[in-house]
């Protein structure tokens, strides 16, 4: 005696593709979002580089800025040994005050001319 039934359950063609285009959404859906992962993380990386090397380069000003306000105040002390008198010692007290301020100002000027030109700087590679 022969039985009709079936030998196996079957799927219909609607619900395989149903399934089929919701892999594939599924599948754009994750490349995009990996995309914008790695987008991300690009971004990141030129921005620390951006930022490791506008450090470099503050940190490079400052001790060269350090240099030359110590030679300064070397040369000041220097002077003021071989000072004759009172009046002559102040007088390169004031020479000194007034030169270091318009020392002060000018690498004040060149720290903020680097930090607006970091913030400039492109974050991310094109």
């Amino acid at each position: 005696m022969a039985t009709n039934q079936p030998t196996g359950y079957e799927i219909p063609e609607e619900m395989r593709d149903f399934a089929e285009k919701s892999v594939e959404q599924a599948r754009k859906a994750m490349d995009g979002f990996l995309g914008a992962a790695q987008k991300t993380v690009d971004t990141f990386e030129g921005s620390a580089n951006n930022a490791q090397a506008s450090v470099k380069d503050v940190t490079r000003k400052t001790f060269s800025y350090a240099e030359q306000n110590i030679a300064a105040a070397f040369d000041l002390a220097q002077k003021m040994v071989r000072a004759k008198n009172v009046q002559e010692a102040m007088q390169y007290q004031a020479e000194f005050v007034r030169s270091q301020v318009e020392s002060m100002q000018a690498q004040m000027k060149d720290f903020g001319t680097a930090a607006q030109a970091a913030m400039k700087q492109p974050s991310s590679k094109k």
